[in-house]
């Protein structure tokens, strides 16, 4: 076969690998089929483009009238692949919908069918076709890295392009996973985390030193050749070697306590103790696999969920589960290859990954990874052993992780049905925008918009918009709302004029579902924080604009600002609020909240960044010798943010009132 199984290609089910398909016969078919409309239009366009396609391996892009990507394949031969879509029979109506609606096609030659693999990966994952499988992942994994651009290497958690010279290991599924390894492997290493003008500015050993956490390598305390000797220890335990680190440390420690130094023996005891709590926080931790990712995929309910398992050094550094969007009639198999192609596209692999569904392409992926990493990768479906059971592992976890997210999204289904009915909207709304604005006193003021629909909060779709207009008075919230909204949606228009899907009148049918189709651009609810004047300001801004059919809500704080007693206004309408402890009106300020707080942590980022460019002179009372003093005791401003007032009062020329101010100055609540 020379489809891929990693997406949706109904060419695969039946076009064999030596079967010729030529143009006449194509043309021939075409001219018998009935009809004359779009699906007739599409197959004559796929077999138009298809006459002058290359017969080598590659990828392809279906693109429909308006140039949004429809769909990105591989082929082992691209000329048999694509006119095989041209012919009248073999497609469901899924694909029938597909071919309908293509206008041209693209194609990308490429010299193996394992480049063509990695291409229409990464094409996939950038251009979304919205009828591949797609991997919604929006979260970069972290990494613990041992740096090596300093005599004194760094112990760091890193996230982001590899750019810093270093040793990176990972990756790890969550924040917490890295960071309780962190604090373990720096009780069991004591390498410093400092950053290296803090380290250079240190005449004395930090706290680090005292709880046991630092070797203090910047005031001498360990000689250059023990430092090394730990970064050594502890590149190897991060690399696999984690027995013979064990071992290393109980021999030192016997040393010590038969030389009665006893105290040397503590600080071994306690090295050791610290690796056993880093393996044994993992939960299960393999005795035969060092390094592997466990994949495993369930499927219910028209939905599909990926629970990936990370094993390094033979220990497990957490889980994470994944709902690619995908059609209800591809198997586990296909979903899993497409998935693991796409996750692969912009992190290395492991030597080994093991899957709990055989697909038809192994071989081929395991080439591609093993191109991309620059070593051997194994991809197996385990049948016994240590390898079966930790699949086995992964798929119950992937069945629970579905059943949550099942249960979830039919109670977020019966929420936006209740919101429809309670705000009268004309259907059951698939895209919410909230609006927020956070300032203090007019300054780095800053706009925020979140996003919601039927799977909850989109974070790969919120914006942030700093307020430029110079004209604004300090505080003027209403203007503010103006600017925010104006820009959001001239942005929209220019970019997704609206459809006739976008707009609807109450009372009209519900538009079909259709799980292949493009997330909606077009909000079916505006809702912003505020009264009755953010109403307006909102409803002014867009009907100048056009749009004043455009569903509109504000919502206010209720009397001190109490949650559970928040009216609501509209246009045409009384305000009105909701029945304390109505679940709709939980979610309702689930929404307002987290508009709230992507709003203040915009501010403060840019506060934050202002006052590093301005330097600390802004803070009442400070001045440049102060400054110098602040900045020779902590090293960073990043180290002065973070101090507490006790660090503060202890800096050569800053007193009480004035260590309150600095205080006060970097923890100030923005409003």
């Amino acid at each position: 076969m020379n489809g891929n199984k990693n997406d949706i290609d109904p060419a695969s089910d039946f076009v064999e690998e030596d079967e010729e398909l030529t143009l006449p016969e194509i043309e021939e078919d075409i001219a018998l089929t009935k009809g004359s409309g779009p699906l007739a239009a599409g197959r004559a366009a796929i077999a138009r483009y298809g006459k002058h396609a290359p017969s080598a391996p590659g990828v392809y892009r279906m693109i429909d009238g308006k140039g949004a990507v429809l769909y990105v394949g591989k082929a082992k031969n691209i000329k048999k692949r694509v006119l095989s879509y041209a012919r009248p029979a073999g497609h469901d109506s899924r694909i029938t919908r597909m071919i309908a609606a293509a206008a041209t096609l693209e194609f990308v030659t490429t010299a193996t069918e394992t480049e063509a693999l990695l291409l229409e990966a990464n094409l996939i994952k950038r251009l979304q076709p919205r009828f591949n499988v797609l991997l919604r992942d929006d979260k970069s994994f972290p990494y613990i890295l041992i740096t090596a651009d300093h005599w004194a290497p760094q112990l760091l958690k890193h996230r982001g392009a590899r750019t810093r010279q270093g040793n990176y290991y990972g990756p790890f599924a969550s924040a917490g996973a890295v960071n309780r390894t962190l604090n373990a492997l720096q009780r069991a290493f004591l390498l410093r985390s400092c950053t290296d003008a803090f380290f250079e500015s240190r005449t004395r050993p930090c706290l680090l030193h005292q709880i046991k956490r630092c070797a203090a390598p910047c005031t001498g305390d360990i000689e250059f050749s023990g430092y090394a000797e730990l970064v050594r220890e502890a590149n190897n335990f991060l690399s696999g070697r984690s027995r013979a680190v064990h071992k290393q440390l109980a021999v030192e420690m016997d040393k010590a306590s038969a030389a009665q130094d006893f105290e040397r023996a503590a600080v071994y005891r306690d090295r050791l103790a610290a690796l056993s709590a880093i393996q044994s926080h993992q939960g299960i931790n393999p005795r035969h696999v060092e390094e592997a990712d466990v994949f495993a995929v369930h499927q219910d309910g028209g939905f599909s969920c990926v629970e990936v398992f990370f094993f390094r050094t033979g220990q497990n550094w957490g889980n994470r589960a994944y709902f690619p969007k995908a059609d209800r009639a591809l198997g586990p198999g296909e979903v899993l290859a497409a998935f693991l192609a796409q996750f692969y596209d912009d992190k290395p692999a492991p030597r080994l990954v093991l899957v709990s569904h055989a697909f038809d392409e192994r071989d081929l992926l395991a080439a591609a990874l093993a191109t991309r990493t620059g070593r051997k990768v194994e991809v197996s479906v385990p049948r016994r052993g240590e390898r079966k059971q930790l699949v086995a592992h992964a798929l119950a976890n992937a069945r629970e992780a579905l059943a949550r997210k099942l249960a979830d999204t039919s109670s977020q289904q019966r929420l936006l049905k209740a919101l429809a009915e309670t705000f009268a909207l004309p259907r059951v709304p698939r895209r919410i925008e909230v609006f927020d604005n956070s300032h203090i006193s007019g300054s780095n003021a800053v706009g925020a918009m979140i996003v919601a629909g039927p799977e909850g909060f989109r974070k790969n779709q919120y914006r942030k918009f700093n307020i430029r207009a110079a004209d604004l008075s300090p505080g003027d919230d209403y203007g503010m709302m103006r600017e925010v909204l104006q820009r959001r949606f001239k942005r929209l228009i220019a970019e997704n004029p609206r459809s006739s899907t976008d707009v609807v009148v109450t009372g009209a049918a519900e538009p079909e579902e259709d799980s292949a189709s493009s997330d909606p651009t077009w909000p079916d609810l505006v809702l912003i924080d505020g009264g009755q004047g953010q109403l307006n300001a909102g409803k002014e801004t867009l009907a100048a604009l056009g749009l004043a059919d455009l569903p509109v809500a504000a919502i206010a704080k209720g009397p001190d600002r109490d949650a559970g007693r928040e009216t609501f206004f509209m246009a045409g309408r009384s305000p009105f609020k909701l029945p304390p402890r109505d679940p709709l009106l939980y979610f309702i300020e689930r929404l307002r909240d987290e508009a709230h707080r992507f709003a203040i942590g915009s501010h403060r980022a840019r506060r934050k960044r202002d006052i590093r460019e301005a330097g600390l002179q802004e803070i009442p009372g400070i001045g440049p010798t102060r400054k110098r003093a602040l900045l020779r005791h902590f090293g960073t401003l990043k180290a002065i943010e973070r101090a507490s007032l006790a660090d503060l009062a202890q800096v050569p020329g800053i007193n009480a009132e004035t260590a309150r101010k600095i205080y006060e100055f970097f923890h100030e609540a923005a409003g």
